[in-house]
C-alpha cells in the first residue's frame, strides 16, 4: 500500500506541473499569433522527442525484457503506434466538434477543433506517462523512478502553457484556459494509481500504452500542430521553436536517465 501511495503522489506532482506551466496565462497581455506559433512549435518539438525517447524506446526495452530478442518488441511498437494514430484520426472524424466550441463565437470551427484535438492528445499522452511513473514507483525502483518522474514533470511545463495559450488564442478567457490546461494534468494521477496497483499483474500492458500514446502524439504533431503553426506565415519562428523543444527534451531525457 505504501508503494501504491508513493506512485499516486509522484504522478500527482508530475501532473500538477501542467497547471504550474499554465500559470503565466493568468497575467500579462494576450499573446500574439507569432508568440503562440513559436510556443506551439516548441511544444511540438517536446512532444516529438518525448514520443521517441520517453515512450517508443522505453516500450521496446520493456517488450524486449518480457519477450526477449525477436520480432515481438518491434511488432508491438508498430501496432501500438498505428492504433494510437488511428484512434486520434477517428476522433477527429467522428466526434461532433460542436460539443467543444459551444459558447465560443466568431472563431473558425476548424481552428478550435484543432486546439481541442491537441488537448485530447495531451490527455492521452499523460495517462501512460502517469502509468510509467506508477509502475516505476510501484516496483520499488526509487532512483530510476525519480529520474523518470522529473523528466516527465519538466516536460509538462511547456505543455500546460501551450494548451492555455492555444485556448486564449481562439477566444477562451484566461481563467477557463488555465483550468482546462490544469485538468489535462489530472490524467496522470489516474495512470499512476493504475500502474502502482496493477504493476505485478498488468505490466504486459505498459509497452502497449506507451507506444499507443506515441502514435497519438505523432499524428497530432503532423496533422494539426505543425500546419497550425505555419498557417500565419511564421514558419521560421515555428520551426525554431520545434527544434529548441526537441533538443531540450532530448537533453532532459538523456541527462536524467529517463530513456
Amino acid at each position: 500500500m505504501e508503494l501504491v501511495l508513493t506512485a499516486l503522489l509522484a504522478s500527482t506532482i508530475t501532473g500538477g506541473l501542467t497547471a504550474v506551466g499554465a500559470l503565466p496565462i493568468l497575467i500579462g497581455k494576450k499573446p500574439s499569433e507569432e508568440f503562440n506559433d513559436t510556443l506551439l512549435g516548441f511544444a511540438a518539438g517536446v512532444m516529438l522527442a518525448a514520443s521517441f525517447f520517453s515512450l517508443i524506446i522505453p516500450s521496446i526495452d520493456i517488450s524486449t525484457q518480457i519477450y526477449g530478442q525477436g520480432p515481438w518488441p518491434a511488432a508491438i511498437a508498430v501496432v501500438g503506434i498505428l492504433l494510437g494514430a488511428l484512434t486520434i484520426a477517428l476522433f477527429d472524424r467522428l466526434v461532433p466538434h460542436e460539443h467543444f466550441i459551444s459558447g465560443v463565437e466568431g472563431r473558425s470551427n476548424a481552428k478550435i477543433a484543432g486546439v481541442w484535438l491537441f488537448i485530447f492528445a495531451i490527455a492521452i499522452h499523460n495517462f501512460p506517462e502517469g502509468l510509467a511513473v506508477g509502475v516505476a514507483y510501484g516496483s520499488g525502483q526509487q532512483e530510476n523512478a525519480f529520474s523518470l518522474a522529473l523528466g516527465i514533470g519538466l516536460q509538462n511545463l511547456p505543455e500546460g502553457l501551450a494548451v492555455a495559450v492555444g485556448l486564449v488564442a481562439v477566444g477562451y478567457n484566461r481563467l477557463k484556459a488555465f483550468l482546462v490546461a490544469a485538468l489535462t494534468g489530472l490524467i496522470e494521477p489516474l495512470g499512476g494509481l493504475f500502474g502502482g496497483v496493477f504493476v505485478n499483474i498488468s505490466e504486459l500492458l505498459l509497452p502497449w500504452g506507451l507506444v499507443f500514446a506515441a502514435g497519438a502524439m505523432l499524428f497530432v504533431i503532423s496533422h494539426e500542430i505543425i500546419p497550425e503553426t505555419h498557417r500565419h506565415g511564421h514558419h521560421s519562428r515555428a520551426t525554431a521553436g520545434l527544434m529548441v523543444g526537441l533538443v531540450v527534451m532530448l537533453f532532459l531525457d538523456v541527462w536524467l536517465g529517463a530513456v
